[in-house]
């Protein structure tokens, strides 16, 4: 599987502790940064969002202090669908229910064996598709609506 990551520098250690972590599971990384400089998560979120819609990663994961500014970023490219996770639960029914496609995760909120644990969560639950690809399409209604 290949991964995208960013991260601003509320949420590069953690990042870089992920990337270690699904390289060694034998997962293709791209790391774009940031490398603990001060920078601005709405780049990094953007990035993340253009790679994954894009089609040159399968999924992304992007983090900053507490996941949400970064959330709001990349959830901003049209066919994205990022989920904030903060427990396995949420990890599993995003993937289940909303085909989320970028997982989020906040560098100073989780712990790195909880963020290990819920990466293995999202990225092994599939999509079950059926009654929920319906409001799938409607979440992507509403983007193509103000996307003009």
């Amino acid at each position: 599987m290949k991964i995208v990551m960013g991260a601003d520098h509320g949420g590069y250690q953690l990042k870089n502790i992920l990337r270690d972590h699904l390289t060694e599971q034998g997962h293709t990384v791209i790391d774009l940064g940031c490398q603990g400089e001060r920078v601005d998560y709405p780049d990094y979120g953007q990035k993340v969002g253009e790679t994954v819609a894009a089609g040159e990663a399968d999924y992304g994961i992007c983090v900053c202090g507490t996941g949400i500014g970064i959330s709001i970023a990349v959830n901003k490219i049209p066919g994205i669908r990022a989920a904030l996770c903060t427990n396995e639960y949420e990890a599993m029914m995003t993937r289940r229910h909303n085909d989320a496609n970028v997982l989020v995760m906040g560098g100073r909120v989780i712990g790195e064996e909880l963020a290990k644990d819920i990466a293995r969560v999202f990225f092994s639950t599939e999509f079950e598709g059926g009654r929920h690809q319906k409001r799938i399409d409607k979440i992507a209604a509403i983007e193509a609506k103000y996307n003009r």
